[in-house]
């Protein structure tokens, strides 16, 4: 019973983790009420050295994101870690690198563009804000809580064995396959203002947004038979609103 308590407290606690230091990168995205912020004006030392260190930052976690994502690694690691933690493990360390990100980041000084008219900046901001919540919804319509290792650990502490979560097509995936990472793009860059550093920022995450999708989508149709059908159907990324897909959504499995 000791294990299970263990596990369901690490569980809670690294999701906890995760959705402050998620939120807070939200608001360090936006230049909202954090500081510094991704677009604050400060010294550095030199530019190059400035601008390795923000690369390695966002490679460091796109390695991360992407190499325990994949089967093959999640089949090693839970030799060493018990299966009911691997996906919260997964959640404690992305917080982790995210936390490295927001706190080492180094600003790089000039703007591409600054936008002053009122209204437009309100406009900017509006996409921000619906942006993160398509995020947050789209989480919640394939199940956020076995997304962020919440469900292994309950399932765990109840003594029922853990099951695959079945192929479903929910609202916003009836679109577009990855409405996650359509509203994280539309949080990157609907930007009033866009320093070098924003750019950079923006850049290669928009960059491994895309690479990580390729190898993402390689998983789910070796998982899942219906995924090759979904994906002759659905955009990857820019919605489509006159060809929603045929296949009927299956019933989630708890």
């Amino acid at each position: 019973m000791i294990k299970k308590i263990l596990a369901l407290g690490f569980g809670v606690i690294s999701y906890l983790l995760f959705f402050v230091v998620f939120n807070y990168t939200i608001l360090f995205i936006g230049n909202i009420v954090v500081e510094p912020s991704l677009d604050s004006i400060g010294s550095y030392n030199n530019i190059i050295d400035a601008l390795m260190i923000n690369i390695g930052l966002l490679t460091a976690f796109a390695l991360q994101h992407s190499i325990m994502a994949r089967p093959a690694f999640k089949r090693w690691w839970t030799k060493f870690v018990p299966e009911a933690i691997e996906r919260s493990t997964y959640v404690l360390a992305s917080s982790l690198i995210l936390a490295a990100i927001v706190y080492f980041w180094q600003p790089l000084g000039g703007v591409i563009w600054h936008v002053e008219n009122q209204i437009a900046v309100g406009i900017l901001y509006t996409i921000f804000a619906i942006g993160w919540a398509i995020l947050f919804l789209a989480s919640f319509q394939i199940n956020h809580f076995d997304l962020f290792g919440l469900r292994q650990v309950w399932l765990y502490f109840t003594g029922k064995p853990y099951t695959p979560l079945a192929f479903k097509i929910p609202f916003l995936y009836r679109y577009t396959r990855h409405p996650l990472y359509v509203g994280m793009m539309m949080g990157l860059w609907a930007a009033p203002v866009m320093t070098v550093a924003h750019l950079v920022f923006a850049l290669l995450c928009t960059g491994y947004v895309f690479v990580g999708t390729l190898l993402e989508e390689k998983d789910l149709e070796k998982a899942l038979p219906e995924y090759k059908q979904y994906k002759k159907e659905v955009p990857m990324f820019i919605p489509s609103f006159k060809n929603k897909t045929k296949l009927q959504p299956v019933a989630e499995s708890i």
